[in-house]
């Protein structure tokens, strides 16, 4: 029977090569190159980076597990402490939004006279009736000419004060329009009456801080009936209304306009002139 050496002679400049798929020991030329699969060529990589090898034997799963979820905590708390204001909204962030939102919506809804065919667009002439009787330039006008008029010195102070409130209050309104910027609802027709170039914003609505402030100076200094009062109150009220009805203003533009107006009456109540102030002040600047 002839042995195993008969059956495999070893060749010169051979190797040997364990894993043979018959068992037996197989020779590969040390000429022809590695194959990059073989267990020969895998003991000679890990061989060649021991140190390697050995840091990636040490570290263990449960260890490595650990690095990354302490490395996940602290980014974690990294941003809970620094970026934990930017990724959850403040509350007044949130309520302000909504405000807007909820603004915006009773704006639009209410703007029933903003176009002819709106669903009140037959009441848009009696809206814009309303709306010149709140204009500055009538109250200017009928202001001066009273004053001009008045043959008491009651009634000139009474006027002089009025007209004071009313060039206060445009500067004050332009002052804030020009300062905030908020545009116009988008459903308005620019078709006011004698408009400026600061009248193309919307916040505060100057006919409700006018109508506010001189409902209250004549209601406080002017000797009028019942009725009156009642009519000098709904005017006020229709002219702010007439300001959301025909889509010139938000609902928060006039809210806001007769608070301001409201306000600025306390402001020529504490700056009142009497004539003879007015005389001292004009003599002085002679």
């Amino acid at each position: 029977m002839p042995s195993p050496k008969a059956k495999n002679p070893v060749r010169s400049g051979g190797s040997p090569v364990l894993g043979s798929s018959n068992g037996r020991y197989e020779f590969m030329s040390l000429t022809k190159p590695l194959n990059r699969s073989s267990p020969s060529h895998l003991l000679q990589r890990q061989g060649s980076e021991p140190a390697t090898a050995r840091l990636r034997a040490s570290e263990s799963p449960t260890r490595r597990r650990g690095s990354s979820s302490s490395t996940g905590s602290t980014s974690g708390q990294g941003l809970s402490e620094e970026d934990g204001i930017r990724l959850n909204p403040s509350f007044i962030r949130v309520a302000l939004s909504s405000l807007l939102a909820i603004d915006l919506w009773m704006s639009k809804r209410l703007g029933v006279c903003a176009c002819e065919d709106s669903s009140w667009g037959s009441v848009r002439p009696l809206m814009k009736l309303i709306e010149i009787s709140g204009h500055g330039i009538p109250w200017l006008a009928g202001t001066a000419y009273c004053l001009y008029k008045s043959d008491s010195a009651a009634g000139q102070e009474v006027m002089l004060n009025l007209l004071m409130g009313l060039l206060l209050d445009l500067v004050l309104v332009a002052i804030v329009k020009a300062v905030v910027r908020r545009r116009r609802p988008a459903h308005n027709r620019m078709d006011m009456f004698a408009t400026f170039s600061v009248d193309r914003y919307s916040f505060p609505s100057g006919h409700a801080t006018r109508a506010a402030m001189c409902g209250r100076f004549l209601l406080a200094h002017l000797v009028l009936a019942a009725p009156l009062r009642v009519l000098v109150l709904l005017w006020a009220s229709l002219v702010g209304l007439s300001r959301v009805m025909l889509g010139r203003h938000n609902v928060t533009d006039v809210m806001f306009g007769f608070w301001m107006g409201y306000c600025q009456y306390n402001l020529v109540e504490m700056l009142w002139l009497s004539p003879q102030t007015l005389q001292g002040l004009l003599g002085q600047l002679a």
